[in-house]
């Protein structure tokens, strides 16, 4: 079974993937944060994340996924956002499925798409 983390904040996903990159694939996936209740602000998040979930049982247990919250609606809108402007990460929508050190990256309705997602991590 494929190890899964969860953190929440820039500097947490910078020293998990720090501690992860090392082990094998790592798929990494960026929404909006949950609120009290468990659910994200971001629509497409919600809609995403069950068919994430669903497709990451087909995943090699050498792999590891790890899920990103990127703050608050307003956190997020702010074009500064350390997600955005980061080299690493640069990304311009939540939710962002990737394979980690590779090109590879489903955003927004993308990763709802279960053969998209089910096809970035068969490679």
């Amino acid at each position: 079974m494929v190890k899964r983390h969860q953190v929440e904040g820039f500097k947490a996903f910078q020293d998990k993937v720090a501690e992860l990159e090392k082990d094998g694939d790592l798929f990494v996936l960026f929404s909006g944060s949950k609120n009290a209740a468990g659910e994200s602000w971001c629509p497409d998040c919600v809609v995403a994340y069950p068919v994430v979930q669903d497709c990451l049982k087909d995943v090699s247990d050498d792999s590891t996924f790890l899920y990103v919250e990127v703050g608050g609606r307003d956190e997020w809108k702010d074009q500064n956002c350390v997600f955005r402007t980061n080299d690493k990460t640069k990304l311009k929508s939540v939710p962002t499925l990737l394979k980690w050190g590779t090109p590879q990256r489903l955003q927004e309705e993308q990763c709802a798409d279960k053969n998209l997602v089910a096809m970035l991590f068969e490679e």
